[in-house]
């Protein structure tokens, strides 16, 4: 539609790489609060919006946009149809009427509401809450985009119905029919929106008193131990119950050179982790008698033995990689982990050996390193090749939930108490946000707990706090 293009061309939509509300990175920005610097075409917008409800759905008499940037939309139908406009605020003023909702109403009004743009229909409930609790009917909203990540399920189950003059893929498919964008960039949009579906997610809203009212929503997401129950490989069954059974699920990243300095602080912290992940690899003084000692700790501890060799050469060589060499890692780590660069070659090399040990992968799927190139279409490769080798492959390290079936795990690194990133360009994530936002399953922590002066305390404190998290995720 030639009114897409025109939006395109002001400038309404970007497309790069933005950070989100919610925190998420995301390929697409739609920003409509440029419509009022061009009247006509924000005239020209809220008539279409208008003329997308259904004739049996015009019966409201009261509109009222969701502040702020749908309130110049609202105002324009509202003065070209002649129907009175309630404005709800974001906040209520702490002087004066300390009104939420400015208007005047009949109790019984009927209110239609406008919004620009939808993801999981927070705002919009927020806004039919107050307006509820006045006694205002709602139960109709119309919006002027739909990025369609499963806002209909949420709404649904507040009795409110969206009406969108366009969707997300109504955009992308004329912006590409005119040339605005490639190929390459619908897949990728069209993907992220795939992986980052908001139905059933708890709606966190900002007003307190709005919140209180809203009764959280179902996450229909599966526990630890429900998950366990679903799998058939060995490992994540072992995985699932020992985070449902430990209560945690952090996994502590030791990077330590010297085989003591490992044995020793994986023995302070093992009562409150479900995995080590080691790189063997730089350990100067490595020897069998170390792995022996570390693998009597797991046992004793119940936690999973993880190496982190990244493999990512053909299968033949990674085969030897795996059951050979100095290190022997495929005799005693419980899982390891591969890039998919290479094709699914290096995955038949790790199955070879693993298979027959009860051993498993993760793949790569997304790195937390400024700069990296594990985005995009290596991603989706990557997903993709995991479905393929579900009997080996149980899961991804990930920044990210890229998938939802439960059996697979995501594992996300780069987490510390505080947001930020460090001289090396390494990005950081809280537990909250790995978990809640990212839907991530388990933290991969390691200098966040081993330079802590009081390592056992860091330890309790992500433990509690990743455990915290994923416990707001399930019923």
């Amino acid at each position: 539609m030639e009114l897409i293009v025109k939006l395109f061309d002001i400038g309404c939509v970007k497309f790069g790489n933005f950070t989100l509300k919610s925190g998420i990175e995301a390929p697409i920005y739609f920003d409509f609060r440029i419509l009022v610097s061009f009247p006509q075409l924000m005239n020209e917008v809220s008539s279409m919006m208008y003329e997308c409800l259904p004739d049996g759905k015009k019966d409201f008499a009261r509109i009222c946009g969701v502040p702020y940037t749908a309130l110049p939309l609202a105002t324009c139908i509202a003065v070209n149809h002649n129907v009175p406009m309630l404005v709800k605020r974001k906040e209520a003023k702490d002087y004066g009427t300390k009104k939420m909702v400015e208007g005047n109403f009949q109790q019984n009004d009927k209110c239609l509401i406008i919004e620009d743009v939808v993801t999981s229909g927070s705002s919009i409930i927020e806004t039919a809450l107050s307006l509820r609790s006045l006694g205002i009917c709602v139960t109709d909203a119309i919006v002027l985009l739909n990025r369609e990540q499963g806002c209909e399920i949420n709404l649904k189950q507040h009795n409110l119905n969206i009406h969108s003059l366009f969707t997300l893929k109504q955009f992308l498919e004329i912006l590409s029919e005119n040339n605005k964008i490639s190929t390459e960039t619908v897949l990728n949009v069209s993907q992220f929106i795939t992986m980052n579906q908001t139905g059933h997610n708890f709606l966190k809203l900002k007003d307190e008193e709005t919140e209180a009212k809203l009764p959280r929503i179902s996450q229909q997401t599966l526990n630890f131990q429900q998950r366990a129950e679903l799998c058939s490989h060995p490992v994540a069954k072992r995985l699932f119950t020992i985070m449902a059974k430990k209560q945690t699920n952090l996994i502590l990243s030791v990077d330590f050179t010297s085989c003591a300095k490992i044995l020793e602080i994986v023995e302070k912290i093992a009562p409150y982790i479900c995995a080590v992940k080691t790189h063997i690899d730089i350990v100067l003084d490595f020897n069998m008698n170390f792995i022996s000692q570390l693998v009597k700790l797991s046992e004793e501890f119940n936690f999973i033995l993880f190496e982190d060799r990244k493999f990512s050469d053909i299968g033949s060589t990674v085969f030897h990689q795996y059951t050979g060499g100095v290190y022997l890692i495929s005799s005693w780590a419980h899982l390891v982990n591969a890039h998919s660069v290479p094709g699914d070659g290096v995955i038949k090399g790790l199955k070879k050996s693993g298979m027959t040990d009860s051993r498993a992968c993760v793949l790569i799927a997304e790195m937390s390193s400024a700069g990296n190139l594990a985005e995009g279409e290596y991603t989706r490769s990557t997903i993709k090749m995991a479905e393929e080798h579900s009997d080996f492959v149980i899961g991804f390290i990930c920044q990210k939930k890229l998938l939802s079936d439960p059996k697979f795990i995501h594992m996300t690194p780069g987490v510390k108490m505080s947001a930020g990133k460090d001289d090396l360009g390494q990005q950081y994530l809280t537990p909250e946000k790995a978990i809640c936002v990212h839907g991530s399953d388990a933290i991969i922590v390691g200098r966040g707990i081993i330079e802590d002066p009081d390592p056992v305390a860091a330890a309790k404190n992500f433990q509690a706090a990743a455990y915290a998290a994923y416990e707001t995720q399930v019923e």
